[in-house]
C-alpha cells in the first residue's frame, strides 16, 4: 500500500468513528480558549514531517471541535452537510481544480451550467444567467455591481467621480453584506438608504417610495433596490409585489436577497406564500448551504431577462492567456465573468444533493422546518418562563427567558452560554427592538420535535438554576471564556 493509501486509509477510519459520534451528546467539550490553545499545542515546531504529529492534530480537531450535524446545533442558518456534497468536497479536494475555465475542468463547468439552467427554471426566469458565488454576501454585490454598471453613466469606464450620487435601498434589517457592497463598490454607505419596516419586519413600501422621490428631487439617482427574502434575525420577507409597481415607475435594478428564506423556492406552496412574483425581479440569490443542506460554501446567483449582463458588468483586463471562449459562444469559462480567477468545484455539491434529492426532496424538508418552528413557538408560548419577543412570520424565532427581576440581557446571555458551556446546546443571539433574544432557526435534518422539547426542558432547567443562585440580577453578559459566570453555568 503507498504512503497516500495508507494516508487516507488512517483518515477514513477517524471520519467514520466521528461519524458514529456526531449526532450524539455532547455538542462539544468546551474548554475557555486559553485552555484549549494549550490542549492543542499549538506551539510545537513545524517542518517535522511527522505523519503521527499531523494525525494527532487532526484527532484534537474532531475532539473539541462543534458537532454541527447534532439536533443540538440550532445557532446559525446552516448544519451538518448533506452526505452526496460530502462526497463531492472529498473529490474536489482530491482533483484539486479550479472552476474557472472548460479546459481545466471540463466536468465541472458542465455540472454547473446545467444547476444554473435547472435552478433559472425553478426560478421562473425564462431568459437569464447566473454564477456560483463564495455566498450571499458576493451574490449581493455582484447584483449591485451589475446594476452600477449598466447604468448610462459608463461608471465601469469612468469611475463615479462624474456620476450624479447613486443611491440604494433596503431594509433596515437587511443583510450587513449590503452596506460591505456599498462600501466595496463606491456608492457610500451614507447612500445606503434604509428602510423602516413594520411590526412584522417587512419593508414599509410607502416609506421606500418617499425615499425615492426625496433622491430624484436632489438630483440622485435611485439605482437600486434590495429585498430580503427571509431577515436573518426576525425571518421577514419583504413584499415583492408592491415594490415591482414602484420598480415600473422609477426604473430601479429589483434585487431578492434569499441567502436564508430563498430556499422556500424549493416547494410551490411557500413560494407563492413567501415569494409572489419572484419571476419578475432583476436578480435573486440563496445558498444551497443553508436550509437545503450543503456543504459550505454553496450559493447561486440568478439574473433574470439577461444573456451577458456578467460579462459586461464584471469582466475587464487582458485575460487571453487563461481563457479560450469566443464571443459568439455560450460562456463555458465561467472565470470570465466571476469576480475571482481561481473558482472553487461547488457545483458538484450542488449537482450532487440536487439529483439525490430534488425539488420534491428539498422541498419536503423547507415545508418541515416550518412546521418544526411552528411546533417550537407553540412550545414557547406554553412555557410561563419563556416569552416570544418579535411575531414569528416564517422560519425564524426570536423569545428569551422571562427574568422576574434584574438585567433580562444579562440573564439571558447566561442562559445561552450555560447551555453551550454544557454542550447541551448552541442557540443564536440577537437584538430585536434593543431586546437581547434567543434566535432559533432550525436547518438540520436530525432536529424533531422530541429534540425541540429537549432543549427547551434544558433551557428552562437551567433558566431555574441561574434565577435560584440569584445570578438574575447580575448586570453585564459572560465573556466568551466564561469567567465570572459561577457554578450555575457547568
Amino acid at each position: 500500500m503507498s504512503e497516500e493509501n495508507e494516508l487516507l486509509r488512517r483518515l477514513f477510519d477517524l471520519l467514520e468513528e466521528y461519524s458514529r459520534e456526531r449526532n450524539s451528546p455532547p455538542l462539544l467539550e468546551y474548554h475557555p480558549p486559553a485552555e484549549l490553545q494549550e490542549l492543542l499545542e499549538l506551539d510545537r515546531p513545524a517542518g517535522q514531517q511527522d505523519w503521527d504529529l499531523l494525525f494527532d492534530w487532526i484527532e484534537k480537531y474532531l475532539r473539541y471541535g462543534v458537532k454541527t450535524s447534532s439536533p443540538a446545533f440550532l445557532n446559525r442558518l446552516w448544519s451538518g452537510a448533506n452526505p452526496p456534497s460530502i462526497l463531492a468536497e472529498m473529490m474536489v479536494a482530491a482533483t484539486n481544480t479550479s472552476a474557472d475555465s472548460y479546459e481545466s475542468a471540463p466536468v465541472s463547468i458542465l455540472y454547473e451550467k446545467h444547476m444554473i439552467r435547472e435552478m433559472l427554471r425553478l426560478a421562473g426566469f425564462t431568459h437569464g444567467e447566473g454564477q456560483m458565488t463564495t455566498g450571499s454576501s458576493n451574490a449581493n454585490m455582484v447584483a449591485m455591481m451589475c446594476a452600477r454598471n449598466l447604468l448610462p453613466e459608463r461608471i465601469k469606464e469612468d469611475g463615479l467621480s462624474g456620476s450624479r450620487k447613486l443611491y440604494a435601498f433596503v431594509n433596515k434589517d437587511a443583510h450587513y453584506s449590503m452596506d460591505k457592497a456599498a462600501n466595496i463598490l463606491g456608492i457610500g454607505t451614507g447612500n445606503l438608504v434604509k428602510i423602516p419596516f413594520n411590526e412584522r419586519g417587512e419593508m414599509r413600501v410607502g416609506e421606500l417610495e418617499t425615499a425615492i422621490r426625496k433622491v430624484v428631487r436632489e438630483g440622485g439617482i435611485p439605482f437600486f433596490v434590495g429585498l430580503t427574502a427571509g431577515t436573518t434575525v426576525r425571518g421577514a420577507y419583504d413584499p415583492i409585489p408592491e415594490v415591482l409597481s414602484l420598480r415600473d415607475k422609477y426604473n430601479f435594478w429589483l434585487h431578492v436577497d434569499g441567502a436564508w428564506g430563498g430556499a422556500a423556492i424549493m416547494s410551490d406552496r411557500l413560494r407563492e406564500k413567501f415569494m409572489p412574483r419572484l419571476n419578475e425581479v432583476d436578480s435573486f440569490t440563496f445558498d444551497f448551504h443553508k436550509m437545503l443542506g450543503s456543504a459550505l460554501i454553496c450559493n447561486i446567483l440568478l439574473l433574470n431577462n439577461s444573456t451577458h449582463t456578467l460579462g459586461t458588468a464584471l469582466a475587464a483586463g487582458d485575460t487571453s492567456y487563461l481563457f479560450r471562449d469566443s464571443d459568439d459562444n455560450e460562456v463555458l469559462d465561467l472565470g470570465s465573468v466571476s469576480l475571482q480567477c481561481a473558482r472553487r468545484v461547488d457545483g458538484l455539491k450542488m449537482f450532487l444533493d440536487w439529483k439525490f434529492y430534488g425539488k420534491e426532496g428539498f422541498g419536503k424538508r423547507v415545508e418541515h422546518y416550518l412546521d418544526l418552528i411552528t411546533y417550537a413557538g407553540e412550545l414557547v408560548r406554553s412555557t410561563p418562563e419563556l416569552e416570544l419577543v418579535a411575531p414569528r412570520t416564517s422560519f425564524n424565532l426570536c423569545f428569551r427567558y422571562k427574568v422576574p427581576e434584574g438585567n433580562a440581557e444579562a440573564f439571558n446571555r447566561r442562559l445561552r452560554n450555560a447551555l453551550y458551556h454544557r454542550g447541551q446546546g448552541l442557540v443564536a443571539i440577537a437584538y430585536v427592538e434593543k431586546k437581547l433574544v434567543l434566535r432559533l432557526v432550525i436547518s438540520n435534518t436530525q432536529v424533531t420535535r422530541e429534540t425541540l422539547e429537549e432543549l427547551f426542558d434544558r433551557l428552562v432547567s437551567i433558566g431555574r438554576e441561574l434565577v435560584e443562585t440569584g445570578l438574575q440580577g447580575t448586570e453585564g453578559g459572560m465573556d466568551p471564556s466564561g469567567e465570572g459566570c459561577g457554578p450555575a453555568c457547568g
